[in-house]
């Protein structure tokens, strides 16, 4: 189907461009390098012979294939992002290619020691005699989510050069800041103009996912009184250790390093003080809604016995949330998700339907109106030096988009 090799030249292309996104940035994009890959994709789709195609004044690209079918079709889409995350450096991106991978350890970096392991990272056994694409173990990949980019444009480009695979009319966007959260704030549903999507956005192959974690963000504010240390008797409060009372007395259990499956969490994820003030950062994370708002409800009540038991105001906690469990839109529209594990079954793809420990574009869509699982990009370790994407896995994504849209116009011939 796909050609193996244009998929490797494209998603290259990709990542070696740099498109950090920057969480402290108030711009949209948050980082004007995004605009490099944004402007790239632009002309490429134009050069392809995609329609209505447009870049606004926020770096959201979208693009048209017009149905070839002489019936109504729902309107269908597909959606990736091309900023890469802050956690770890996108600059001077220098993929390698392993062909034929024997299922043993990959150097990654011969000079620091970095090494690829399967006894580590246990995923690598499922691609033996596959072809990987690694990082040179100084800098992350960016297959979260230039595989998917790339997917998306191959799928486009074999639908544009196979016209009798039947489809109705498909639209695409790509967005920047995803990784900050940011990807959907400004995406113009309206004018993407779909019944519905699916993102691109997963890790391995057969992954497919309509729920995730509903998510909020929490700062904790506890002040105390700096004093002189010779004389701080009686006088002193050091807000450093009612934090740590304040950490400790929630469930040690529920964070990250001690959950799985729709289990949810605390996660302290910053902290800075000193005796005068200190400042917690956590994120909460929960599938379930009951017990996502009770976790709230517990960090608050949790800085009012803190209170009490120092007979001042000194602990303040502001949550916001971020996103919720998209599950309560898709449900009602279960055919979509239903559709996209047809598909994979029809390319010999075994469909992992599983909730999503995270977030995705596609959960903010859905709550403004655009129905958007989750669809597997194929990448694996995504956010550091050991991201590394099986090429085989990305020429099955192309075949999913590509079926997809074939089993929509089937299913609506009639």
């Amino acid at each position: 189907m796909t050609n193996k090799q244009d998929i490797i030249d494209r998603f290259l292309s990709y990542v070696k461009i740099d498109t950090q996104s920057d969480e402290t940035s108030e711009s949209t994009p948050s980082t004007e390098k995004q605009w490099d890959l944004a402007n790239k994709l632009k002309d490429e789709l134009q050069a392809m012979g995609m329609q209505e195609v447009s870049i606004d004044e926020n770096a959201y690209v979208m693009a048209t294939l017009p149905s070839n079918v002489d019936h109504n079709v729902p309107v269908i889409g597909f959606v990736s992002h091309f900023d890469t995350t802050p956690d770890f450096s996108g600059t001077n991106v220098n993929p390698q290619i392993i062909e034929n991978y024997d299922g043993k350890d990959i150097v990654l970096n011969k000079e620091k020691n970095i090494i690829l392991s399967p006894e580590y990272f246990g995923d690598l056994l499922q691609y033996e005699g596959q072809t990987l694409i690694t990082t040179d173990g100084t800098t992350l990949l960016g297959a979260d989510d230039k595989a998917g980019i790339t997917e998306i444009m191959e799928a486009m480009k074999y639908l544009l050069e196979n016209p009798q695979i039947k489809h109705g009319k498909i639209r695409i966007c790509f967005t920047p800041d995803e990784e900050i959260g940011r990807g959907a704030h400004k995406f113009d549903v309206e004018k993407f103009g779909a019944a519905w999507a699916y993102t691109m956005d997963g890790s391995q192959v057969g992954e497919l996912e309509f729920e995730n974690f509903n998510a909020a963000g929490a700062e904790v504010k506890i002040s105390g009184k700096s004093v002189h240390p010779g004389y701080a008797k009686d006088k002193m409060i050091n807000s450093m250790y009612i934090a740590m009372d304040f950490i400790n007395s929630l469930p040690r259990l529920e964070t990250p390093e001690h959950t799985e499956d729709r289990q949810g969490f605390f996660h302290l994820n910053g902290m800075e003080g000193d005796v005068e003030e200190t400042t917690l950062h956590y994120i909460i994370r929960d599938h379930d809604r009951e017990h996502f708002e009770a976790r709230k409800l517990m960090m608050k009540d949790l800085a009012k016995e803190i209170c009490s038991q120092q007979d001042r105001d000194c602990v303040k906690v502001e949550i916001k949330d971020q996103y919720f469990n998209m599950r309560e839109k898709v449900e009602p529209v279960m055919h979509i998700v239903d559709i996209a594990e047809e598909a994979m079954k029809q390319v010999n793809v075994t469909p992992l339907i599983k909730p999503i420990r995270g977030g995705t574009d596609g959960a903010q869509l859905s709550f403004k109106g655009l129905p958007c699982p989750n669809i597997f990009a194929g990448g694996h370790n995504f956010h550091g030096k050991y991201e590394y994407v099986p090429v085989e896995s990305m020429q099955k994504a192309v075949e999913v988009i590509v079926k997809i849209a074939e089993l929509t116009a089937e299913k609506n011939s009639k």
